[in-house]
């Protein structure tokens, strides 16, 4: 037989003629192909998650902003709180009353309040409830009696409470409220507040007597303090509370 002649069967592994077997250019283009697709399936992905994130991250900030509020509030109450102890305290202990009463400096709430017959002071305010947390200094704006801010706040409250304020239960916010505040009938004969030319809104002021505290942010707000939505309109004070 003429192994020249005859059909080649591949006997001992030797090639034939016309082996379709693909060399090894042909497996490297076949590769980079794969390869291509690959690249541009994982652009795909990352421009799909890209858009994701994208629409995410208005969300997640207003949660952000949502629970820095909601800290906010927690601490202005519990400030609004300590000024009715300081005030009650020192009404009862040292018969003071009227401006003289009320606290006149943040430390002054850190402090606390005598003890009666012991050595050390009751704690009516903890230490990171005097810190704002939605301003960059951390400061509180002190709100002071008869301030135009407090005369607006005070209507603010009338119109969410459909023109009934809470009914005080502690003697000395009533005595509060008899000078820090207009009487609530000319408020609620007018139907708006008058701005009182007598006194000067000095809220900016770090010091002298103060009856309330308030964000330094003016920002507007993702919750609703007794209707209003924005910071600087949160005033947090005793005066307007069960």
């Amino acid at each position: 037989m003429n192994p020249m002649t005859e059909a080649y069967h591949k006997i001992c592994g030797s090639p034939s003629v016309g082996d379709p077997t693909p060399s090894f250019a042909d497996r490297g283009d076949v590769r980079s192909s794969e390869a291509g697709y690959t690249l541009v399936a994982l652009l795909a992905v990352m421009t799909l998650l890209a858009l994701f994130a994208m629409a995410a991250a208005p969300s997640i900030r207003q949660q952000g902003q949502r629970e820095n509020e909601k800290e906010a509030i927690f601490r202005g109450e519990q400030v609004a709180d300590a000024i009715r102890l300081y005030y009650g305290n020192r009404a009862a202990t040292l018969r003071l009353n009227g401006d003289q009463a009320l606290p006149s400096s943040m430390d002054q709430l850190l402090e606390g309040i005598p003890i009666p017959g012991g050595s050390k002071n009751r704690q009516i305010l903890r230490a990171s409830a005097a810190r704002d947390p939605l301003s960059a200094s951390g400061e509180w704006r002190f709100i002071h009696p008869r301030a135009q801010s407090l005369i607006d706040f005070e209507r603010a409250v009338l119109v969410y409470a459909g023109n009934i304020l809470p009914t005080p239960r502690d003697q000395y916010v009533v005595q509060m409220q008899q000078f820090a505040v207009p009487q609530l009938a000319s408020i609620l004969n007018l139907g708006t507040a008058q701005s009182s030319t007598g006194s000067a809104d000095s809220s900016d002021d770090t010091s002298g007597p103060f009856i309330g505290v308030v964000s330094r942010s003016k920002n507007s707000s993702v919750l609703y303090y007794y209707g209003l939505d924005h910071h600087n309109q949160w005033i947090f004070t005793p005066l307007f509370r069960n």
